[in-house]
């Protein structure tokens, strides 16, 4: 309007916005129902580069990371992926002897201090006793035997057909014999005591008794003494000379 008068066309025309760039979306975009309006300079560019990522999305991997940050890298060597399977003999050797030496010094410890492997002795003075007490046979005893003689077993027990005096010792060299004393008929009591294959050898000189030698189990010889109502028997796994030792010293 000019000077009070409309310009032709009968219409008067509002105030004019200035021109917009046209990749440009309004300075004042009505937000979306529920929504605030976005302050100005919030909103979204046309053509702008897309956001990166969240740092907030991925907090474990990003502190995993830190953590490891700085860390030394391990690095095997050729000796730490050496198999025990190629360990050498002196290697071998060395562990073997460290166990050995407590084991040796453990025996040693059981056999000079607390008498490992010594032979448990008896007294047979009882049985000797019980045997004269029962008198069912003349008992005899052996005397003078050496200070290497253990008595390591001592019985007398009746049977069916008569009673047993047993003892039972220790030689000097470490080998086993044992005294047998019995009214038992002999032909009951060798086979019990010798076998069915225990066969006299011949006699044995010993002080003038009638001593037979025999044959018995195993390894075993056996002295054999054959009286009216009793049957004396040396027998073991001893050397002869033992054997004849202990035989001799019964009195």
């Amino acid at each position: 309007m000019v000077g009070g008068i409309a310009p032709p066309g009968g219409c008067q025309n509002g105030p004019v916005e200035p021109a917009q760039p046209a990749d440009r979306v309004p300075a004042d975009p009505t937000p979306p129902d529920g929504q605030p309006p976005l302050p100005p300079g919030d909103g979204p560019v046309t053509g702008a580069a897309p956001a990166g990522p969240d740092p907030a999305a991925e907090p474990a991997l990003v502190a995993a990371a830190d953590d490891r940050a700085g860390e030394p890298v391990p690095v095997r060597s050729g000796r730490a992926e050496k198999s025990r399977s190629e360990r050498s003999p002196k290697d071998m050797a060395l562990s073997l002897l460290v166990l050995l030496v407590p084991i040796a010094l453990l025996l040693a410890f059981y056999r000079g201090f607390l008498g490992g492997e010594q032979p448990t002795t008896v007294d047979a003075v009882p049985a000797y006793e019980q045997a004269r007490a029962a008198n069912v046979f003349p008992v005899t005893e052996p005397s003078g035997l050496g200070s290497g003689w253990r008595t390591v077993s001592a019985s007398f027990r009746t049977v069916d057909d008569g009673a047993n005096l047993r003892v039972g010792y220790l030689t000097p060299e470490g080998r086993g014999a044992q005294l047998v004393q019995s009214n038992v008929p002999p032909e009951r009591l060798l086979p019990a005591e010798l076998t069915a294959e225990g066969q006299p050898q011949g006699p044995a000189d010993l002080g003038g008794a009638n001593w037979q030698r025999y044959t018995g189990r195993g390894n075993e010889q056996a002295l054999v003494l054959l009286e009216p109502g009793r049957t004396v028997i040396v027998v073991g796994d001893a050397r002869d000379n033992e054997l004849r030792e202990l035989a001799g010293a019964l009195r």
